[in-house]
C-alpha cells in the first residue's frame, strides 16, 4: 500500500488558500497512485480558529467546504480535518473520503488542555468504543470511534492529543481489534527539542502495537503565534520508513512511501534521534515564522529600531536569515510572490546575482533599520549597528532623540517646578528616552506599509526590564519566546556557523540599555541580577511550578546566602508588579518549551499580593 502525508500551510478563515494547499495535496497524491493520504489535524478551517468553533454558522461553511473536497478524491482515500457540531457541541473530527464518498467521521477523544492549548473551550471528548449517526444536507453520516478498512486492511486514529495519553492512548484499543495502521492527524507546536519527544511517540508506537504509524503535521506560521514543524513520520514496527525534512518555506510538502503490509518489516529496537541542536531548531522556526507573518498579515517588509545591542541584532539577522532560508528552498520567483516585495523586473535583475548579493539586495527591499542615538549612546553600539546593517544589506539611518528627550524634560520641569536629576528621577530619565524612539521608528514602519518588530526577550518579560510604549513598541515581537541567555550564545554560534561576521561587534559588548550617563557603565546585569540565574529562578517559578521558598533551597549554595535572597525578592517583587507590561507586549512566537505570555501560556493576576507572605518564610522580607 501506498501511503502519503501531506503537511499544509494553512490560514484560519483563508478558504482559498486551505482548500488550494488541500487541492494541491489531493492532485499529487493521485498523481503518485497512492491509496491513503493524511492531512493535518483542522485541515479545511485551520486549527487555530478559537472562538469561532463556537460558532454554528462556521462549522456549517467547513462540511460545505468537505463536500467540496470529496469530489477531488476520485481513486484515491483522504483523511482530512473539520470541526463536526451536534446538538450545540463541537467535536475534532478527521474525515475519512473514499474514492468521492465519506465513509465517516472519527472523533478526537481526549483534549489538549495545558501550555499553550484550551482545547475544551471548543471541544468536547468523544467516548470510546461508541460510533453514532447524524444527519448533515439531507445525507446520514456516521461519527465516532470508528475502525476503516482497505483492500483488507484495518486502519483507525489516533487525532493528535489522543497519541500523547500513554496508557490511555486508542492505540491500545486498537491492536485486538486487528488494527494494522494507526493514522494521526496533527497540530502539534513547535518548542525546541520537542521533535525527539514526538519521534519517539511515532516510532515507538509502531512496535509497541506492532503497526504501521502515518503522523502528518500542520506547517508554518498558522495564524501569529503557534509555529507548526510540519513532519511527517511513517513508521512500522520500529523501523522508520520516511521522515520528511522539518519547517519547509513550501505551501505544501508532500511524502509518499510503499508500505508492505503482507511482509511487514521486522519489529526492531528504535533508533534515536542524533542529539537535537536548539541552536539550529531555533532559527529554522523563527524564520519561517517570520516569513509567514509577512505574508499573512499583507505586509511589504519588516522596521527595527536597531540599537547595536544583542536582541535588536539577533531579530536583524533572523530577517536575513528567512530571505536566505526561504529562497534557497523555494526560489526567488516564489519568494518574490509570496512577500510581494519586487516586480518582475526586479525580479529579472535580482536573477544575475547569487549567494549574499542576492540575500543582501532582496534584505534591501524588505528590512529597514535605524539607530536612534542619545547622548548617552556609545561609539561602540553604533558600529555595532552600523555594521551589521551593512553587512546583511538593511537599510540603515542614524539619527539622534536628544531634541526631543530635551523637549519633554523641559515641559515637565516647568510644570512641576523644579529640575530633573538622576539622583532622584533615575527611572524618569531612562523611560523618556526609550519611549521617545518610538514614535520616529513607528512613522517608518507606517511610510513602509511595514511590520514594526519589537525586541524584548523573555528574561526581560519575566521581570518587566522594558519601557512601555518604548523598547516594547512593535507589531511582533519575534524573541520574547527566548532568554536574554540563549540569545547571547546564539549570537555566537550565529557568527561562527552562519557566517555572520558583522556579529563580531555586538559580540564584544555587555547587554547595556544605555540609558544612563555613560559614566555610571550601565549594564543589564548589574541592574537586574545574572541572567542565567534570572532565567533559573523563572522556569523553577512556573515552568515546574516550585514556591519561592523550593525555588531558595534547590538555588543555595550558588550564591552567598544574603545575595541570593536579595535576587529572589528582586524576581517575585519585579515578576508581581510589572503582570501588566506581560499583558500588554506585542504578540510572540512561542519558540521554547514554555513562554510567559498571558495570552498563551501562562496566565497570573495583574493586582496580587506579591509574594509577600512566601517571601517573609525565605526570611527575607
Amino acid at each position: 500500500m501506498k501511503l502519503a502525508g501531506a503537511a499544509l500551510n494553512q490560514t484560519p478563515l483563508d478558504w482559498e488558500n486551505n482548500l488550494n494547499n488541500i487541492k494541491t495535496a489531493i492532485e499529487q497524491a493521485k498523481e503518485q497512485k497512492v491509496d491513503i493520504l493524511c492531512l493535518p489535524e483542522m485541515s479545511i478551517p485551520g486549527y487555530g480558529c478559537e472562538d469561532l468553533f463556537l460558532s454554528e454558522w462556521f462549522s456549517a461553511e467547513c462540511f460545505e467546504k468537505l463536500l467540496e473536497i470529496k469530489e477531488w478524491c476520485e481513486g484515491v482515500i483522504v483523511c482530512v480535518g473539520l470541526p463536526i457540531r451536534l446538538n450545540g457541541i463541537t467535536y475534532n473530527t478527521a474525515c475519512v473520503i473514499k474514492n468521492k464518498e465519506i465513509v465517516g467521521f472519527t472523533a478526537k477523544q481526549f483534549l489538549a488542555n495545558d501550555g499553550v492549548h484550551y482545547e475544551t473551550r471548543w471541544f468536547s471528548s468523544w467516548v470510546a468504543n461508541t460510533v453514532q449517526e447524524f444527519e448533515m444536507l439531507g445525507q446520514s453520516y456516521q461519527i465516532g470511534d470508528i475502525i476503516y478498512e482497505h483492500q483488507g486492511v484495518k486502519f483507525a486514529f489516533e487525532i493528535c492529543e489522543d497519541a500523547w495519553r500513554n496508557e490511555n492512548r486508542p492505540a491500545y484499543r486498537h491492536k485486538p481489534k486487528g488494527v494494522q495502521l494507526i493514522i494521526n492527524p496533527s497540530a502539534s507546536h513547535f518548542a525546541m527539542s520537542k521533535t525527539d519527544v514526538r519521534y519517539h511517540l511515532v516510532v515507538d508506537a509502531s512496535k509497541q502495537f506492532e503497526c504501521t504509524y502515518l503522523y502528518v503535521n500542520l506547517l508554518g506560521n498558522e495564524a501569529g503565534k503557534m509555529i507548526y514543524d510540519g513532519e511527517i513520520l511513517i513508521a512500522q514496527n520500529g523501523n522508520v520508513v520516511l521522515r520528511n525534512q522539518l519547517l519547509s518555506f513550501k505551501s505544501v510538502d508532500f511524502e509518499c512511501a510503499e508500505v508492505s503490509f503482507d511482509s511487514p518489516l521486522p519489529v526492531v529496537d528504535v533508533t534515536p534521534l542524533p542529539p537535537v541542536d536548539e541552536n539550529i531548531e531555533f532559527i529554522s522556526a523563527i524564520t519561517v515564522a517570520l516569513f509567514d507573518y509577512l505574508r499573512k498579515s499583507r505586509s511589504r517588509g519588516f522596521v527595527l529600531s536597531l540599537s547595536g545591542g544583542a536582541d535588536s541584532s539577533l531579530v536583524a539577522v533572523a530577517v536575513a536569515e528567512m530571505v536566505h532560508r526561504a529562497v534557497e528552498e523555494i526560489g526567488l520567483e516564489e519568494f518574490a510572490r509570496k512577500t510581494n516585495c519586487c516586480t518582475p523586473n526586479e525580479v529579472s535583475d535580482l536573477k544575475l546575482l547569487s549567494g549574499k548579493e542576492l540575500r543582501n539586495a532582496l534584505v534591501g527591499k524588505l528590512l529597514v533599520t535605524a539607530y536612534q542615538g542619545t547622548v548617552n549612546s556609545s561609539d561602540n553600539t553604533f558600529q555595532s549597528a552600523q555594521e551589521l546593517a551593512k553587512s546583511i544589506g538593511a537599510v540603515f539611518y542614524n539619527w539622534t532623540i536628544d531634541e526631543e528627550v530635551r523637549s519633554y524634560q523641559s515641559k515637565i520641569e516647568n510644570a512641576i517646578g523644579r529640575r530633573l536629576t538622576w539622583e532622584h528621577d533615575d527611572i524618569t530619565l531612562q523611560n523618556i528616552q526609550a519611549r521617545v524612539r518610538a514614535p520616529g521608528i513607528w512613522m517608518m514602519a507606517n511610510l513602509t506599509n511595514s511590520l514594526l518588530l519589537a525586541t524584548s526577550n523573555r528574561s526581560e518579560a519575566s521581570v518587566g526590564y522594558a519601557t512601555m510604549d518604548g523598547d516594547t513598541a512593535g507589531s511582533i515581537s519575534p524573541i520574547a519566546g527566548v532568554d536574554k541567555a540563549f540569545v547571547r550564545q546564539w549570537l555566537v554560534w550565529a557568527q561562527q556557523h552562519l557566517g555572520y561576521d558583522g556579529l563580531q561587534y555586538v559580540n564584544n559588548l555587555q547587554p547595556s540599555a544605555e540609558l544612563r550617563p555613560l559614566a555610571n557603565t550601565q549594564t543589564d546585569e548589574e541592574d537586574l541580577m545574572p541572567y542565567p540565574l534570572l532565567n533559573q529562578i523563572e522556569r523553577m517559578a512556573f515552568y515546574d511550578r516550585l514556591s519561592p521558598q523550593q525555588v531558595f533551597a534547590n538555588l543555595r549554595g550558588t550564591y552567598p546566602d544574603d545575595q541570593l535572597k536579595s535576587f529572589v525578592q528582586r524576581f517575585y517583587t519585579l515578576w508581581s508588579r510589572n503582570q501588566w507590561k506581560r499583558e500588554r507586549y506585542a504578540p510572540a512566537f512561542h519558540l521554547d518549551d514554555y513562554n510567559v505570555d498571558p495570552r498563551s501560556w501562562l496566565r497570573f493576576p495583574i493586582l496580587s499580593g506579591g509574594f509577600k507572605e512566601e517571601l517573609t518564610e525565605v526570611g527575607i522580607r
